[in-house]
């Protein structure tokens, strides 16, 4: 028992990307400095976990975290006589690893601002509200949408452009978008752990390269299965009837609306050849596309005014629309976590985790531990360990993180947003109402992971 509470309490506190195997780490955790740091790291993701209450955005206490983790760990450096060249090559590479992933989500968050411009999401939803559908009908529908457009987009989009229309759908039926925002949350995170663009975790485990990019489709079926496990039992809570009728408006899509997805899609084709077949960093293929989203926004531009207020598209705006709360959190949590790792603690954290306990075992703590804490970091701390693993147990952990979180309400950014969203109607209670099918789903899932992969 001490020895989980000691594990939960190390994944508390770290994450961070692969740090490199040249970097020796400074072996100085049982320093008061060292243990100074990671108070300081605790103390700011608590304000991270408090931010549905207090509404200090994420980002605020993570960065001040890293620049006074950092500034501890220069000291501890230079008291140990390290020169300063080989701490500055330790921190460039966190430097170099927080590039790569910022410059591949600013270019993922800049085309899913440009397809929203264009009325892509808004038509989707005002065609299914249109189509009264039943409720059962719709429950099975947005889930299976939701699964689908997560793999593509991130899990917080998906759920809430999806979420959308259980609430346009079911703003006279409580249970139903209780019962139906749950099913999103599920399929949203189930969604994103089979491709590299779906959820952070996962494309975080492609750019370090410990699986290529088609390797992830390899948990194509062991999502689906985390899906419909759940989906099943909580589908024949489902009320029946159909939602009241509407007379919600036809929206239409915007000029160069089609144009743009096209592109998206190509850009994804451009990130996955520079890996794979140029051996670049992916995040150069997604630059070319977003040069190419740039060039063809010039065009919209000056062809087609925006009829409603006069504005032309103006491409730079859907960059400043980028998540940069979410971006900077990033940055916190890979500095955090870089110096973190660089003092020795994830080394001591790896030896008590993974040599403790097994890979396997591990692997499917990670997944627990991420309905509890966002599952960035915690991937960020697996990464950050220089861990010995096979792709089945890089597999693992990919999917465990990515559906983990769909235990509880609060341990993905998609249900911690679907609360705000419901008017009460979806609660943390409502949602824990469904955590032992949900946890059934996570079991069956790893089963199945094992039994096609293993």
């Amino acid at each position: 028992m001490l020895r989980l509470l000691l594990i939960l309490a190390g994944l508390l506190l770290i994450p961070e990307m692969a740090m490199a195997e040249e970097f020796k780490n400074l072996g100085l955790t049982g320093t008061e400095r060292g243990i100074y740091t990671v108070l300081i790291f605790l103390v700011a993701y608590g304000f991270v976990m408090a931010e549905e209450f207090t509404h200090l955005r994420k980002s605020k206490p993570v960065i001040f975290a890293a620049a006074v983790i950092w500034a501890h760990v220069a000291v501890l450096a230079s008291d140990a006589g390290v020169p300063s060249e080989e701490l500055h090559q330790a921190f460039e590479h966190d430097l170099k690893e927080y590039a790569e992933l910022m410059l591949f989500l600013l270019v993922a968050m800049t085309y899913i601002n440009s397809m929203a411009d264009r009325n892509v999401f808004e038509a989707l939803r005002s065609w299914l509200i249109r189509k009264q559908f039943g409720y059962k009908q719709l429950f099975w529908i947005t889930g299976i949408i939701t699964f689908f457009l997560s793999a593509v987009a991130d899990n917080l989009t998906s759920a809430l452009l999806v979420g959308a229309v259980v609430l346009a759908v079911g703003a006279d039926n409580e249970k139903f978008v209780s019962v139906g925002f749950v099913n999103l949350v599920i399929a949203a995170n189930a969604g994103g752990a089979f491709c590299p663009f779906g959820d952070i975790t996962t494309l975080m485990v492609w750019q370090a390269g410990y699986a290529e990019f088609f390797d992830f489709f390899k948990l194509f079926i062991p999502s689906i299965v985390n899906f419909v496990v759940p989906a099943f039992f909580m589908a024949q809570a489902v009320p029946a009837g159909q939602p009241l009728a509407t007379n919600e408006a036809a929206v239409q899509l915007k000029p160069g609306a089609i144009q743009v997805c096209a592109l998206f899609l190509l850009t994804i084709i451009f990130a996955v050849c520079f890996k794979q077949f140029l051996h670049l960093p992916p995040f150069m293929g997604m630059m070319l596309g977003l040069s190419v989203l740039m060039l063809y926004g010039y065009y919209i531009k000056v062809t087609f005014p925006d009829p409603e207020n006069g504005e032309r598209f103006d491409i730079f705006e859907k960059v400043k629309g980028a998540e940069w709360d979410t971006l900077l959190f990033f940055f916190g949590v890979v500095f955090a976590v870089g110096g973190l790792g660089y003092i020795g603690y994830l080394e001591l954290l790896s030896g008590a985790m993974y040599d403790g306990l097994g890979a396997t075992t591990a692997n499917i703590l990670v997944g627990i531990i991420s309905a509890i804490v966002d599952n960035i970091p915690v991937m960020f701390a697996v990464l950050n360990m220089n861990l010995d693993m096979d792709l089945y147990q890089w597999l693992l952990v990919t999917l465990t993180a990515g559906v983990g979180g769909s235990l509880f309400s609060v341990g993905s950014a998609a249900g911690v947003a679907l609360m705000g969203q419901s008017n009460h109607k979806y609660t943390f209670f409502s949602h824990l109402k469904w955590t032992p099918v949900i946890a059934l789903g996570y079991a069956a899932s790893i089963f199945t992971h094992y039994l096609i992969n293993g």
